[in-house]
């Protein structure tokens, strides 16, 4: 449009029935902007939303296996693990140690490595099994599509 004093740029946005909307208040002079400010809002909020919505959302799911877990049970966990790892879930496969069962800590290492090893088509390991405490933690991403 062009440069105004304050008075027409007021006048102008009174009979255009919109508002002047100040951008950059420290320039001299200060640059306004004619406008719908409520539309203006309206859009920004509906970018935001758009923008978030198209944010991938990754969910952890936790599998949790014992020292000594017998082949049955390491199967049927491995089932769970797998259909996880399809859906796009990371999964964070741990051994909890109880008690005395520290001892053990080669065994539950042994154990998260050959999940890592039989899941291997499915995803791959992004941390290798860590002792933090009482838990050995490993996790697994999901391969991309």
């Amino acid at each position: 449009m062009g440069i105004y004093t304050k008075g027409d740029a007021m006048r102008i946005a009174n009979e255009l029935e919109l508002d002047l909307v100040e951008i950059s208040p420290n320039a001299d002079p200060p640059v306004c902007k004619v406008m719908d400010y409520k539309k203006f809002l309206y859009e920004q909020k509906k970018r935001e939303k758009a923008l978030k919505a198209k944010a991938s959302k990754v969910t952890i799911k936790e599998i949790r296996f014992g020292p000594q877990t017998d082949d049955h049970d390491y199967e049927f966990k491995k089932k769970h693990a797998e259909k996880f790892l399809k859906e796009g879930a990371k999964l964070k496969a741990f051994v909890f140690f109880k008690g005395r069962s520290i001892v053990f800590k080669e065994q539950g290492q042994i154990l998260l490595l050959r999940l890592a090893q039989d899941l291997e088509e499915f995803g791959k390991v992004e941390q290798m099994p860590k002792l933090e405490g009482k838990r050995m933690t490993m996790f697994i991403a999901p391969h991309k599509k």
